[in-house]
């Protein structure tokens, strides 16, 4: 079970992570949090029927990573098409970044119940429901955008490129977290599979 999800018998997944690898894990779900940010969200004394109908922001962020995770719903080939993609993000983007968020923190508190049950024991077996397995997939899949967009990977030849990293490139440390979420989040979507 090292290094990959494994299914449950009646549903969701399990995988044993070490002390270094919840570390990891945390830091990067913290740091997806930070740069989703909390959007334009509705105070909290709002009326909740209002809060449903809050517009977003109609604008695609300036941030790439950003842009990859909130990508524009149509090409922008005209105006028209502009105008649309425009809407679109306007009443969806609140949500999709809500949603973000919610996967990520899912992370963030698996790992943490985790670490409390595994201290000093250098790691654990982390068991996620069905639901939590879902949020999990979720995140790895925002994480590895991010990490990938940072690293310009814009297809499976710059993928592959990676793997030819000399040990001295700076870039070495992210396309190693890189590299590993694909596989965990690979092993994820297969104890999903029917």
């Amino acid at each position: 079970m090292a290094g990959q999800f494994e299914a449950l018998a009646g549903g969701g997944a399990a995988v044993a992570l070490d002390d270094v690898e919840i570390s990891i894990l945390r830091s990067l779900a913290v740091q997806l949090m930070e740069l989703i940010g909390p959007g334009d969200e509705p105070a909290a004394d709002e009326d909740p029927l209002a809060a449903l109908f809050a517009e977003g922001p109609s604008e695609p962020p300036s941030d790439p990573a950003l842009r990859r995770l909130f990508p524009d719903a149509y090409g922008d080939d005209s105006e028209e098409l502009r105008a649309a993609a425009s809407d679109f993000r306007r009443y969806t983007e609140n949500d999709l970044r809500a949603r973000k968020r919610e996967d990520a923190l899912a992370v963030v508190r698996a790992l943490d119940s985790l670490s409390a049950e595994a201290a000093g024991e250098g790691g654990a077996v982390l068991k996620l429901t069905p639901d939590e397995s879902r949020c999990w997939l979720g995140a790895l899949n925002d994480l590895r955008l991010t990490i990938g967009t940072r690293l310009e990977v814009t297809d499976d030849e710059d993928s592959e490129q990676l793997y030819r990293l000399p040990d001295s490139d700076p870039r070495k440390p992210m396309v190693m977290a890189y590299l590993w979420l694909g596989a965990l989040q690979e092993s994820l979507v297969a104890t999903l599979m029917p």
